[in-house]
């Protein structure tokens, strides 16, 4: 056989295999949405969502799972544990089908992915047999951050989902606001078009995204809203504005009738919780007023806690690198902080962040240790957080960077820590990204000594926009129960 035939066999079979591979992931599809919709099972892989994804992007989660096991998962095998989760009874859990096929192979019981399935949710099913009822969701502004948590909202809506989008409050802005807000949801120049459909109804004043019905409610005054009329009792308000970040006027939305806590996206002031999941959450409890501190801060503070646990830090600095923000100006004019005035989009601006200072309010022990600072860049979204630190032990990048893969696969900082190792990666390449943020693992600076240097990349928007919609959440009363968890490894270990 010559060459040729060789390469257009090779052709051949790859195109068979991609076509086998697409068909598996098709039929994936209507078992990962009935999954969801009917028992409230979230499917992922390694920390990548399979719900709401297309059959490309389930093979690409499937691709990308090769940086993360030496043998990932095929698509075949997926849609083999999709089959059993759909014949178990399987009650509302969080299951990543990477992890459960990892620990399944190097298991030393002999069973079926079924029986383990049955073994593992027998002893999960008490803490996942008992969903919340739905909360209602108000976002009170509808900014970048709004409608990154609308989106959010109406993507996971239904199933056993803890949380309902009911309305928005809003100034009004014209004669076509309505119109120009429905719009604003369904076209993003960054983030692209809403997946789904989007109509209005301007007698009523409601946005009817893919089934959702959401009230748009006009109001100059958080105090002034009476959400009752409309139908909401014990609301969450989320507050967008940023316009208040004190108790005193956060407090004004609980005067409003129908409210009952408030969430702000930003950085409180005073005594207010500044909340970044999955590091400080257990402070939400009954709290009315919650916090969900910054961008920045959710993106250093999981990888800060890491490796203050692990090896204590001394001191630091914080630099970040930050895309330009709706408070700068377009073109040079009068502003009232320092620098911002000059124009964004073609200027790196100096100017100060309360990251590092939040940062200590969320991990009490780094207090005094850190300072920080950042730069304004001319792009539109993805920051950069650079973080020197000076240890109290010795280390070596490669012991770092081993340490941040490790807990971003399978430490209770997953969804909130990334790691990628790749010499190309820009940050248009974490637009997107559901994490808080993301270790550039060849970036790493360390010599063998106490100083070391991390540079973590950040989606200010959507990134931060899922912690907030973790914290929402919690403070719902809903607790992510997750397949393979803790409670299959001391199973396994008892065998």
């Amino acid at each position: 056989m010559n060459t040729g035939d060789q390469t257009m066999q090779i052709r051949e079979h790859q195109q068979i295999q991609w076509d086998d591979d697409l068909a598996h992931a098709e039929a994936a599809i209507p078992i990962i949405g009935r999954l969801y919709r009917e028992r409230g099972v979230v499917v992922s892989l390694f920390g990548r969502p399979l719900l709401g994804q297309s059959p490309i992007g389930i093979l690409k989660a499937h691709r990308y799972s090769r940086h993360i096991d030496e043998e990932p998962p095929s698509i075949t095998e997926t849609l083999s544990v999709l089959t059993a989760l759909d014949w178990v009874n399987t009650p509302g859990v969080s299951v990543d089908i990477g992890q459960l096929l990892r620990q399944h192979r190097t298991s030393p019981v002999e069973e079926t992915i079924a029986d383990r399935l049955r073994r593992e949710l027998a002893a999960l099913s008490e803490a996942a047999s008992n969903p919340s009822e739905p909360r209602d969701v108000v976002l009170y502004g509808f900014g970048r951050i709004g409608r990154m948590l609308a989106r959010i909202l109406v993507e996971r809506a239904g199933g056993a989902s803890a949380l309902t989008l009911r309305a928005i409050v809003v100034k009004r802005r014209g004669e076509n606001d309505l119109a120009k807000r429905a719009s604003l949801l369904r076209r993003d120049s960054i983030h692209g078009p809403f997946e789904g459909s989007i109509t209005i109804d301007t007698v009523n004043n409601t946005i009817l995204a893919n089934g959702t019905l959401i009230q748009v409610i006009y109001s100059d005054a958080p105090d002034e809203v009476d959400y009752t009329a409309y139908g909401l009792n014990d609301a969450i308000i989320v507050d967008n504005t940023g316009k208040w970040r004190d108790e005193a006027g956060l407090s004004r939305h609980l005067a409003a009738r129908g409210a009952s806590r408030v969430l702000l996206t930003a950085p409180g002031k005073g005594a207010l919780p500044n909340i970044v999941h999955g590091v400080n959450d257990d402070l939400i409890a009954d709290q009315p007023i919650i916090t969900a501190a910054s961008c920045t801060t959710n993106a250093i503070v999981p990888v800060l806690k890491v490796i203050e646990d692990a090896y204590g830090i001394s001191n630091g600095h914080v630099e970040t690198v930050h895309s330009f923000t709706n408070d700068q100006n377009l073109v040079d004019n009068f502003h009232p902080a320092e620098r911002r005035g000059r124009a964004a989009g073609l200027n790196m601006v100096i100017t100060e962040t309360g990251a590092a200072k939040a940062a200590e309010k969320a991990l009490p022990n780094l207090a005094g240790k850190l300072s920080g600072s950042a730069v304004r860049v001319p792009t539109p979204n993805v920051s950069l957080a650079i973080l020197s630190l000076t240890l109290d032990q010795p280390v070596t990048a490669e012991d770092v960077n081993a340490l941040l893969r490790s807990v971003s696969l399978e430490g209770p900082l997953r969804r909130q820590i990334d790691y990628i190792e790749s010499p190309e990666v820009v940050s248009t390449d974490f637009l997107g990204s559901r994490r808080a943020g993301i270790v550039d693992g060849l970036a790493t600076i360390a010599t063998g000594g106490t100083n070391i240097v991390l540079y973590v990349w950040y989606d200010n928007e959507s990134g931060y926009s899922r912690q907030v919609h973790r914290v929402l959440t919690a403070m719902a009363g809903q607790h992510e129960v997750r397949l393979p968890g803790a409670a299959a490894r001391i199973l396994e270990a008892a065998q």
